[in-house]
């Protein structure tokens, strides 16, 4: 069994983001604590602390209340535009997963060499997985190769990677997923990264491995929004029809 399989040992898990919306440090950390307890209670199956709408020290807030509620769910991290903290903090709190949201295909050949070496070293010190991006959303693409080098590289750089179109929301191209699933010869786990919903759920699992899911959990299902139970509830008994078929 992979290393992805070793932390989630079920079928198709799912991720849901807390991006620690809210207003001052204290809101940030109640509404984290709130959506949290909504997406575990509903059989989330791991949650993601990001700095979407705050920064790493509210991340930081966030594991370290998160860690003292016995969820039952995995914790993973994503401290946008600094993958240093995420790291340091994954040596810091017992995390199951980081995610990185581009691990190839961002930088110039020349920044790609220094920044492969790095992120090696940070791995070695972490037990935590990798998930990581290769043409993410709102990432550049600057290698200068195929996409199809890109993923591999990228592939063998993390446990595994995380698909997305060009925008928060946006469904998932699942020609693209098949694509890396094609560059990876079926061997490295793949993440929907965003645009997961009820309605499309079926068709999307059926061609990865799991999902990231955070604006469908919203009230408006908007990013901006609050996560809202029912529609944490909805998808997940979709998942859950999906496992059981499987």
């Amino acid at each position: 069994m992979s290393r992805f399989g070793d932390t989630f040992t079920i079928q198709k898990p799912i991720l849901g983001m807390l991006h620690l919306a809210g207003d001052g440090a204290q809101a940030k950390l109640a509404q984290a604590e709130e959506e949290a307890r909504i997406m575990a209670g509903e059989g989330v199956d791991g949650l993601v602390v990001e700095n979407y709408f705050g920064d790493a020290e509210d991340v930081e807030r966030v594991l370290e209340r998160i860690f003292h509620l016995d969820l039952g769910t995995r914790i993973g991290v994503n401290v946008l535009r600094d993958d240093s903290r995420a790291f340091a903090l994954a040596r810091t709190y017992p995390v199951s997963f980081i995610q990185v949201d581009s691990v190839a295909g961002h930088l110039p050949p020349e920044a790609d060499v220094p920044f492969a070496t790095e992120l090696q070293t940070r791995r070695d010190g972490v037990t935590a997985l990798l998930l990581g991006g290769v043409r993410f959303k709102y990432q550049p693409v600057l290698s200068g190769r195929l996409e199809e080098e890109d993923v591999r590289i990228g592939a063998s750089r993390c446990d595994g990677l995380v698909v997305t179109s060009d925008a928060t929301g946006q469904p998932t191209d699942l020609e693209k997923v098949a694509r890396f699933r094609a560059a990876t010869g079926g061997e490295t786990p793949l993440l929907i990264g965003a645009g997961l919903t009820e309605a499309n759920a079926t068709e999307q699992l059926a061609q990865a491995d799991g999902a990231v899911v955070g604006s469908w959990f919203k009230h408006d299902h908007k990013d901006t929004g609050r996560v809202e139970a029912a529609h944490v509830a909805g998808l997940m008994r979709v998942v859950r029809a999906i496992r059981s078929a499987a």
